[in-house]
């Protein structure tokens, strides 16, 4: 779909200062969460690219629901609950999948055109799902779902899309230790945008990984703000590593669906054998963390330098017909870099994808800060618990952005004194911020280049105590760096309701990369110290030298500025 060319550009000038809610991010779960918000509310729909630039653009897989007859909502729960390792809150799995069949007739009202079999939705199966409950849109759906969720907004005239905008900061009330607004970043300017409500809907981190199939804008800012504003987060260790991303020197990290092993394609070493099932009875079908491992744990046996080593995933015992009607998609990324999927396999290693860890949530989606909400991949609700299952990525974004139809708002208070706090910072801050030196662009590109390189490397598939510390010892010598730049000590030191202009039109792209590198130095630090505190490997944590689950670590943990703490899952009620 095009409808993002059709997104109107507001000017600065125009933008106002103040909106009922503040939706941070037009995923799948910004998008969805605007439009259910009540429609006399006047809604600011802040993206940092166009709407449709987005990992849920992305999502090839499809969206999880039971719609056969064979299923059933207690399958699904009980197949989330397994992938989760012990760490799924029950309440949370059984609203997700209780609401999942509604959300679908919900998403093919507004026009979504899911793939069909014989006049009824087409399903499709995914690994450690026990039924076939997987919706899909080609190898697309992500993309089929977006477009239609951008139609739709763009025909809401209380919604007003503000692209290509950078939120820097949540701008608290300290009296009150409520979120009343954002510090935003755009077309030249620093401006502070008053809201009842904030919602972070920013999608993962993944960004903080040298390898990974997510987006570029997917820098983890959402959690990154919301921790330093003072918000409990949750999990933050737990990271799902997809086991086939297309390897080829100069393309990108494309994915390859798990739906393509659903539908019969084989993970296969050189010599074409089935490797997988050295480590797991279900081979290339087995949790998306025991294939990641399995293929990690080959590679570190055969190749002498597995981080630049591949295996392959073949195609061939796939219909022709089913790979053409199915993954499109994947057909013409492979031959654009070569790789022809009916005559040969393709070369895949795993990559970073999804952050089961977040900002921790209930299940309407409030987080411990009044007037601050998270949905989507931003959160943490306690439905993937350790390890994701396939496809309920969407369908959260979907049931949870739902709830925003009840957001209860507190009425319009009083304004404040905006001219009192003009008054107080026109005599000691500039009316203008200057481009960074030379030297200070060469020290934030040096920083954004090296940590996720070194978070990979220490924080990736398989992890170890010493090699986790030395890297939190690295990345806090690199946060003193960042913080002792002239531009860091400019811009941390901003007032609320002093609008800032940059100096000259190359500043904004440099302080998007300063921003940037602020949130993926925190967050990059933030799960590696939620890695290094739980002394277990459970689901998408995989520690060499703690291999084994530990009964003592079937417990959440949270974080709170440098604060750790563990919390019970909550179970089922007996």
């Amino acid at each position: 779909m095009q409808a993002q060319l059709t997104v109107a550009q507001i000017t600065a000038s125009e933008l106002p200062e103040r909106f009922d809610v503040l939706v941070i991010g037009a995923g799948a779960a910004g998008l969805y969460a605007s439009l259910c918000l009540p429609s006399h509310l006047q809604i600011g729909l802040i993206t940092k690219e166009t709407p449709s630039l987005s990992a849920s653009d992305w999502a090839q897989g499809g969206i999880a629901a039971v719609m056969a007859p064979d299923d059933s909502v207690a399958l699904h729960l009980e197949d989330t609950l397994r992938a989760g390792a012990g760490l799924c809150d029950y309440s949370a799995v059984k609203f997700l999948v209780e609401q999942a069949s509604e959300c679908i007739h919900s998403l093919v009202e507004m026009g979504v055109a899911f793939d069909r079999h014989d006049g009824d939705l087409a399903l499709t199966l995914e690994a450690a799902h026990s039924r076939r409950r997987v919706l899909h849109a080609a190898d697309t759906t992500g993309r089929a779902v977006v477009g239609t969720l951008i139609a739709q907004v763009l025909n809401r005239k209380n919604i007003q899309i503000v692209s290509q905008a950078l939120t820097l900061d949540l701008w608290m009330d300290a009296e009150n230790r409520c979120c009343q607004g954002v510090c935003l970043l755009y077309q030249g300017q620093i401006r502070w945008l008053r809201a009842r409500a904030v919602i972070l809907a920013t999608g993962g981190g993944g960004q903080v990984f040298a390898q990974t199939t997510n987006p570029t804008l997917s820098t983890g800012d959402g959690v990154a703000i919301a921790w330093r504003a003072g918000t409990i987060l949750r999990d933050l260790e737990f990271v799902q590593f997809h086991p086939t991303a297309l390897t080829r020197p100069g393309a990108p990290r494309f994915l390859i669906s798990e739906a393509v092993r659903g539908e019969g394609a084989h993970l296969v070493d050189e010599q074409g054998r089935r490797f997988a099932f050295d480590y797991h009875p279900a081979g290339e079908l087995a949790p998306r963390d025991v294939v990641s491992r399995a293929i990690f744990s080959y590679l570190q046996k055969t190749h002498p330098d597995p981080a630049a080593a591949h295996v392959w995933l073949d195609l061939r015992p796939i219909p022709v017909e089913t790979i053409q009607h199915r993954f499109p998609n994947i057909i013409q990324v492979c031959q654009q870099w070569g790789i022809d999927v009916f005559q040969e396999p393709i070369p895949v290693a795993p990559a970073a994808h999804y952050w089961m860890g977040g900002i921790a949530t209930d299940l309407f989606n409030q987080t411990s800060i009044a007037g601050l909400y998270a949905v989507g991949e931003t959160a943490s609700t306690g439905v993937h618990g350790a390890n994701r299952l396939a496809s309920n990525s969407l369908l959260e974004c979907i049931v949870f952005g739902a709830q925003f139809a009840h957001l209860d708002l507190p009425p319009v208070g009083a304004a404040r004194t905006d001219a009192i706090i003009q008054n107080q910072v026109k005599e000691t801050f500039p009316a203008t911020i200057s481009a960074p030196t030379s030297d200070e662009i060469n020290t934030i590109e040096f920083l954004r280049y090296q940590l996720p390189r070194l978070v990979w490397q220490s924080a990736g598939i398989c992890r170890e105590g010493r090699g986790m510390e030395e890297a939190i010892a690295q990345i806090q010598q690199w946060q003193q760096e960042f913080l002792a730049l002239p531009i860091s000590q400019s811009l941390l030191n901003l007032q609320p309701k002093r609008s800032m202009c940059l100096d000259g039109p190359d500043t904004e792209p440099h302080l998007r990369t300063w921003a940037e590198t602020r949130n993926l130095l925190d967050i990059g630090w933030l799960i590696l110290k939620s890695a290094d505190f739980r002394t277990e490997s459970r689901g998408g944590h995989y520690r060499l030298d703690y291999p084994k689950i530990d009964p003592q670590w079937q417990v959440h943990t949270l974080v709170q500025g440098d604060r750790w703490w563990k919390a019970p899952v909550q179970e089922q009620e007996s």
